[in-house]
């Protein structure tokens, strides 16, 4: 699923300042389950927006409703009346929800509430973890459902660099195991070792290092 977190509280207030009517839609599908984007976080949201612009004595109208996904058109069918009234939109989708809105009211302008970070699995209660790249060019079943673009921190294609310990660890960190270890391991339980010899082409990477979430409230929950 992806993964966001909201923005802060300031950015968000300093977007729709300049608008006295104000609807802010929650999306149902991932940033609901990654606790960021629910109808729990747009009426937390509202509630702080409403206080922060009372105690600016700045007169602000915000509302609250949330769609089953922001990014079909086929859950609009309520929201589209709905949004006729107000004068902007504030968005609690991922980046494509908020494009996907601001496509069908081109008239109206619409703000992110969050930012999209990755997409990824849910580990447990509020603590996600970067599972895929989205690189287009996916190489899971050569890997035995390992990505190595992920989950090395280089994200090598063609077997573990030479930084990796005999212990399988990555040399970025000791409690880090080494991907090409773990893809090893998996094909050779498979019987398809010979996948490892197979020469995928280099290409260039951005944002290599694996990244992990875990929203403010559940910060203390996984501190060691």
């Amino acid at each position: 699923m992806i993964v966001a977190e909201r923005k802060p509280f300031d950015e968000i207030k300093e977007m729709v300042k300049h608008f006295k009517k104000v609807l802010n839609v929650g999306c149902g599908g991932c940033t609901s389950i990654c606790l960021s984007g629910g109808q729990k976080e747009v009426d937390l949201l509202n509630e702080e927006l409403k206080k922060a612009f009372e105690l600016d004595h700045i007169p602000l109208q915000i509302d609250g409703f949330t769609i089953e996904r922001q990014c079909n058109a086929d859950f609009y069918l309520l929201l589209d009346e709905r949004i006729k009234s107000y004068e902007a939109i504030l968005s609690m989708a991922c980046g494509a929800g908020v494009q996907f809105i601001a496509d069908r009211n081109p008239e109206k302008p619409v703000f992110p509430a969050l930012n999209t970070i990755f997409v990824g699995v849910d580990r447990d209660l509020g603590w996600f973890e970067e599972s895929c790249r989205a690189c287009r060019e996916c190489v899971l079943g050569e890997t035995g459902g390992i990505c190595p673009v992920t989950r090395c921190a280089k994200s090598i294609f063609n077997g573990p660099c030479g930084g990796t310990s005999r212990e399988g660890k990555c040399e970025v960190s000791k409690d880090t195991p080494c991907a090409w270890f773990e893809i090893h391991k998996r094909l050779k339980q498979q019987n398809r070792l010979e996948n490892i010899l197979k020469i995928t082409p280099a290409r260039e990477w951005r944002n290599q290092t694996q990244g992990t979430l875990v929203q403010e409230a559940y910060k203390a929950r996984y501190a060691k």
